[in-house]
């Protein structure tokens, strides 16, 4: 019977082995089944990070895109606005001149001069409220930015170059031109 039970014995330990050896065999399988499974998820992690900052890239792209359009836009709705205001002032600043004129030329006593002086007045007091500005000119050195020379004359005690008188007052918007003032240069 002793021979029996080793004889069993045995063939429980070589069963045991055998299934010892298949579940290695299995577990090896497994391993290598779940690292290829490990790598694959690796390399789609990597990919989906690299998509996700090229998107996040794109979109930081469209919203400085966007912010330069919107500064763009706005930039180039002031100027139109400073444009057309000019446009308007520059076709209305002869009748300011038509009324500068008249003053110059008025009687001290005259009811009807002192009524234009005060258009004149409201009307230089509009345009100042608009941000349009007199360019001052007598006595300073002639400037072709804000200055178009009608005439050179020799002038005493003048310097060669400098606004002697005004002939039609210009005027700005800001730092734009609108006229030029009209003057009479020292030689």
């Amino acid at each position: 019977m002793a021979e029996k039970e080793k004889h069993t014995h045995e063939e429980e330990l070589e069963a045991n082995q055998a299934e010892a050896v298949a579940t290695s065999a299995d577990t090896s399988s497994d391993v290598e089944q779940l690292s290829a499974e490990v790598e694959s998820l690796k390399k789609q992690l990597t990919e989906a990070a690299s998509k996700a900052s090229e998107y996040k890239d794109s979109w930081l792209r469209s919203q400085a895109e966007f912010q330069n359009y919107r500064k763009r836009i706005e930039r180039d709705s002031e100027l139109s606005y400073i444009t057309l205001k000019g446009e308007i002032v520059r076709k209305i600043l002869p009748v300011l001149d038509d009324l500068e004129r008249a003053l110059q030329n008025r009687s001290a006593d005259d009811p009807w001069a002192s009524g234009i002086e005060l258009i004149a007045r409201k009307f230089q007091n509009i345009l100042e409220s608009e941000g349009v500005k007199k360019i001052e000119a007598l006595g300073v050195e002639f400037d072709p930015n804000f200055h178009e020379a009608i005439s050179h004359e020799p002038a005493d005690g003048t310097e060669s170059g400098h606004v002697i008188g005004v002939v039609q007052n210009g005027y700005m918007i800001g730092e734009r031109v609108i006229r030029p003032a009209l003057v009479r240069v020292a030689q």
